[in-house]
């Protein structure tokens, strides 16, 4: 009512409604952090001039992993805020699986130490990890079994119960599996989904169990199906995993309202030099989504989804959290506000982060001394191979003849070796099999970071090679290693075996030069030298996958072998 001064007015903006997608000329008026009125002759303490930028609310990521930017938590808010991100539900899935319940401590208290003029310029929203291990196929650093679950969830440290990969358990009323997400539901917090070309009467019954998102859909026919019944659809636009363009051709104006964007998996250099959510509004809005519908996908959608009272629009009593962009075509940001604070203007964050440290998710690389005879694989006659197909994370079953000499395979054209090494008890633990479809020759490159229990994982057709790797890998504390005869790099993840302490402008340059040397060894076009091989023993994602207690076929659930029985 304009009877005292504002703490801010935002003046010269084309303020965009989410509630009815229509854009208006006023002034946002700020007081205590709050939107207290959009209109025009407020008086402020502080005014800024917006010089005819859209303001939109900031945007929020429904479903990131920030270990896999490779960034500490400090580095990530600094791309991630400029970029105009206000919140992020954040699952640390993967570092949990190394750290445990410590890992997700120390994510939480990494992002509440950034402060600037009282605010904390990234929200997180931290999910507790519903699949530690995510199956019974691999070996991880941490067990959260229902019990612990229960306990934990109910803390002020956790929002909700993140991605539920072990989509078989849940449709096959495992007990712990339901326990969990009974925990989850009785302490009135949201469920997240992960349930690739999950469909008919098995989709039903994950949805009943109370899940409520989903970030896996193969296809538009598959998203149509989940918003059927009752999911919200999480539309991915990650480094890896690029289903942002093919997902969406399901919206219509009718269930656009449950469509929500995600980053999933999304690297240094993509953020910095693409952006975050930014990049998935311009990608809609080029491939002919309507720009109110895009902007409701990563605002008032997602606030809606996880009960963000206070988040997603411009209106009176919300958050004054606000992006200011150029257009609503490309999405540039030009600052960014948190609670009415400028967190970042132009292409600079104003906060500076501390960093936080802690021993827990340090020395995490325990493994036994490999020689090049463990990564020995006598195969002969038919085998099955894994094949990885270009710009995905999908696997296929190949099956091949292939014939031994001295106790190990002659590979074949094309073909190379993979192992995955256990990383937490020095158990000794490594699969392997066959890997076609890749291209490395001369070599063998590795990464600690392997979705989702973190073992190590090599790939190369030279045994000594990839012996060499796991050793580099072990004396890193984690990391990505190379070695292509007598050249060899490391470059170390000094956080779980999973992050850098590094400023992201020295990890973005350190893993592009890495990348390229790996990328020199001839690996295919459309394959990532490093992150692709982060998935092949992801035992949740069909076809075929590796982990070290050996070769899963993800479709029926089971551990195989490479050798087919004639």
């Amino acid at each position: 009512m304009k009877r005292e001064k504002c703490d801010l007015v935002i003046k010269g903006a084309k303020v965009f409604n989410v509630f009815t997608g229509e854009i208006e000329e006023g002034e946002i008026a700020v007081k205590n952090g709050k939107i207290v009125g959009i209109g025009s002759g407020y008086d402020a303490q502080e005014v800024y001039n917006a010089n005819g930028a859209y303001a939109l609310p900031s945007f929020i990521d429904a479903h990131i992993h920030v270990e896999s930017s490779m960034l500490s938590p400090e580095e990530f808010a600094l791309l991630s805020v400029k970029h105009g991100t206000g919140v992020i539900i954040a699952d640390p899935h993967e570092i949990v699986n190394v750290c445990g319940i410590a890992g997700a401590e120390y994510m939480k208290e990494a992002f509440s130490h950034i402060l600037y003029r009282g605010v904390n310029p990234l929200e997180v929203c931290l999910q507790l990890p519903s699949c530690v291990p995510a199956s019974p196929f691999e070996t991880s650093g941490a067990v959260l079994n229902g019990k612990e679950t229960e306990q934990e969830i109910g803390r002020d440290l956790f929002y909700g119960l993140g991605e539920f990969m072990n989509y078989p358990a849940v449709v096959g009323a495992d007990e712990e599996a339901l326990s969990k997400i009974e925990a989850a539901l009785s302490q009135g917090k949201i469920v997240d989904g992960h349930a690739p070309a999950l469909s008919g009467d098995a989709l039903n019954s994950y949805a009943a169990a109370g899940i409520k998102t989903d970030h896996e859909c193969v296809n538009a026919e598959d998203c149509r199906e989940k918003l059927k019944r009752g999911l919200y659809v999480q539309l991915r636009n990650g480094s890896s995993a690029h289903n942002l363009e093919e997902n969406a051709k399901a919206m219509t104006a009718y269930n656009f309202r449950r469509s929500i964007l995600c980053s999933d998996d999304r690297n240094a250099y993509d953020l910095k030099n693409h952006g975050e959510i930014d990049d998935a509004l311009k990608r809609l809005v080029r491939m002919g989504i309507p720009a109110p519908w895009a902007i409701a996908c990563t605002t008032l959608n997602t606030a809606e989804c996880y009960g963000l009272k206070d988040k997603g629009a411009l209106a009176p009593s919300y958050d004054a959290d606000i992006a200011l962009v150029e257009d609503l075509k490309d999405f540039r940001v030009l600052g960014v506000f948190k609670r009415g604070v400028l967190v970042a203007e132009g292409d600079k964050t104003l906060f500076h982060a501390e960093r936080y440290s802690s021993k827990e998710v340090k020395s995490t690389v325990k493994i036994k001394e490999v020689t090049a005879d463990d990564f020995r694989l006598d195969l002969s006659g038919k085998v099955r191979v894994m094949r990885v197909k270009p710009n995905g994370i999908m696997t296929e079953e190949e099956v091949l003849n292939v014939s031994s000499q001295k106790g190990d395979v002659l590979l074949p054209k094309g073909v190379c070796k993979l192992a995955v090494i256990e990383r937490h008890f020095a158990s000794g633990n490594m699969g392997k099999c066959l890997l076609s479809g890749y291209g490395l020759k001369g070599g063998a490159l590795g990464i600690s970071v392997s979705h989702d229990s973190h073992n190590l994982v090599v790939v190369g057709d030279d045994n000594t090679a990839m012996a060499r790797v796991a050793a580099l890998l072990k004396e890193a504390g984690g990391g990505m290693a190379v070695v292509n005869g007598k050249f060899e790099r490391a470059f170390a993840l000094d956080i779980a075996g999973l992050m850098s302490s590094k400023p992201y402008e020295e990890v973005i340059l350190e893993t592009e030069e890495i990348t390229a040397h790996a990328r020199r060894m001839g690996i295919k076009e459309g394959i990532e030298p490093f992150m692709s091989l982060v998935f092949l023993s992801l035992a949740v994602i069909p076809k075929l996958r590796l982990t070290d207690k050996g070769l899963v076929d993800v479709d029926k659930f089971e551990i195989t072998t490479s050798q087919i029985k004639e």
